[in-house]
């Protein structure tokens, strides 16, 4: 099969999932014209309205880290065919749904989380245990991320120069911005400056051992964490945006110039070396139809800076639907490969190296070198993974924030100590390596966020007694997948990695006892104040 033909269907599908099912979708969750919570509590530290095309890039760039590379890139053992179709559907009616949820959700609620739609709409006792778990993930990957881009800028110091550079840009303009400067012009000279940055890295790789990288990081996470949003956290996005847009762009014509012959099988059986093919498709495809992290993002950062509630589409729905595109991306760069070839190169080495591979090869009918094509695909990954760890990390404080109860203590008491505990506990993770021990845990863990992120939009769309089947469908799904998975890791675990199956044990029961009390509450007839 032509890949351009295969890549023609899938952005056909998306396009129509965004304009037809994604209008339809602002009907049923009521979206207005009125204030929103960025301009009604304007602190300007986490809540700050930012104009449509700052928002995007700033979601988009936290939301497709590694994730939406790596998940179709390992799908694809079990052909290209579930992988497109999962792609494609999960996050039309999936993905795109949970994340524009999830951000009209909090910014019907003045900004606040998914644990407090938890509180009030399901019960109050397990919005602590939902707000320990997402915490727990959160710093999980907090840990893992700092460890990844301190390998990456170790292995290619010119990515560290680069980024570094990224953050001088990002601070200045944040500053003009706040002074009144024009968007486009900072947008024309910020594009200029992220040129230039990429240009100085190769003339000035900056090489450092990958311990100074983790501690820097960990440090530079911080700051993020607690300065101001404008300053540093959205335009270092929206630039970064770019980079990734260029990517997107580049590698898609790539695909249509070159017309690339799909040589992986469109199936390969039901079950391989990862397991069966229901549940692991659709959990380790991750990112690319469906994430958890991203309801985390969407309520935590995003519905903070949201103008007005009909930008929830284009961000929300759009974002995971472009996100879907970069995941689709990512499986033609290996599809063009024989299942035996695959196998080899994902076997030496690894995912990322077979997309940058693959991205190097499309790129190459506009006379660019393999090696610098591989070199700006790898620039492109290492800024998803830095993008979603400062994001990260600044939800992860929200997160505890909003569990500890902190009496008696100012809020900038209560942002550091939450900072210092995320930040602190992702370090120790990550320098003494217990990460990897639990890291095959966080594929279904972070899918089971997605599955209690639409549990709680759909209880709350339920107490507004509006349509709630396009959200309640999809959460039943994702709880028989990552139920599922969840079981399969306990058979798996439990007598050959002890801790590993008694975490399985315990998320399992934590999301039988959730959807339990979401789906099947004990008294109907107990509904909580109606919201808008």
């Amino acid at each position: 099969m032509n890949g351009a033909i295969l890549l023609l269907i899938a952005l056909a599908g998306l396009l129509t999932g965004y304009f037809f099912y994604g209008r339809r979708l602002e009907r049923w969750f009521g979206v207005r014209d009125k204030e929103t919570p960025a301009h009604r509590l304007r602190d300007g530290l986490d809540y700050e309205p930012a104009p449509l095309p700052v928002l995007f890039g700033h979601h988009f760039a936290s939301i497709a880290g590694a994730g939406p590379i790596v998940g179709p890139i390992l799908a694809a053992s079990y052909g290209w065919l579930g992988v497109v179709l999962w792609l494609v559907l999960g996050a039309v009616f999936a993905g795109g749904v949970h994340d524009m949820g999830a951000i009209l959700a909090s910014v019907k609620h003045d900004g606040r989380s998914i644990g407090e739609l938890i509180r009030r709409y399901v019960r109050p006792e397990a919005q602590k245990a939902f707000l320990l778990f997402a915490w727990v993930t959160l710093v999980l990957i907090i840990a893992a991320f700092d460890v990844i881009v301190a390998k990456t800028f170790v292995h290619a110091p010119e990515v560290a120069t680069a980024s570094l550079l990224f953050l001088v840009l990002a601070v200045g303009f944040g500053v003009l911005k706040a002074r009144g400067f024009s968007l486009w012009l900072l947008t024309v000279l910020g594009i200029l400056g992220l040129v230039g940055a990429i240009w100085l890295g190769f003339i000035f790789p900056l090489r450092l051992p990958q311990n100074i990288w983790q501690l820097l990081l960990f440090g530079y996470i911080f700051l993020a964490a607690v300065t101001p949003v404008w300053l540093l956290l959205q335009p270092r996005d929206y630039l970064n945006a770019y980079l990734l847009y260029a990517l997107l762009l580049s590698g898609l014509l790539g695909v249509f110039f070159k017309h690339p012959a799909v040589k992986l099988p469109a199936f390969t059986g039901f079950t391989n070396e990862l397991g069966p093919l229901f549940p692991i498709l659709f959990v380790i495809t991750s990112c690319g139809a469906i994430s958890g992290f991203h309801s985390l993002v969407g309520s935590g950062t995003t519905a903070k800076q949201l103008s007005k509630e009909r930008h929830a589409r284009p961000v929300g729905y759009g974002g995971m639907l472009l996100e879907s595109v970069l995941g689709i991306l990512a499986l033609l760069a290996v599809a063009t490969l024989s299942l035996g070839d695959y196998q080899a190169l994902l076997k030496t080495k690894g995912p990322i190296a077979a997309f940058a591979n693959g991205i190097g090869e499309f790129l190459a009918v506009f006379g660019l070198s393999h090696t610098k094509g591989m070199a700006f695909a790898a620039l492109a990954v290492s800024a998803f993974a830095l993008t979603s760890l400062d994001t990260a990390t600044r939800v992860a404080r929200f997160a505890m924030e909003e569990l500890m109860p902190w009496e008696g203590l100012d809020r900038k008491t209560r942002m550091f100590y939450a900072t210092v505990l995320s930040v602190g506990l992702a370090a120790f993770l990550a320098f003494s390596g217990t990460w990897r021990s639990i890291w095959p845990l966080m594929g279904t863990a972070n899918q089971l966020l997605a599955a209690l992120a639409l549990l709680a939009v759909f209880v709350w769309l339920k107490a507004r007694g509006t349509n709630y089947s396009f959200v309640k469908w999809p959460a039943v799904f994702m709880f028989l997948v990552t139920a599922t998975a969840l079981v399969l890791l306990l058979a798996k675990n439990l007598g050959r990695h002890p801790v590993l199956g008694l975490l399985a044990l315990l998320l399992l029961s934590f999301a039988l006892y959730v959807a339990k009390a979401g789906f099947f509450p004990q008294t109907p007839g107990r509904s909580p104040q109606r919201t808008l």
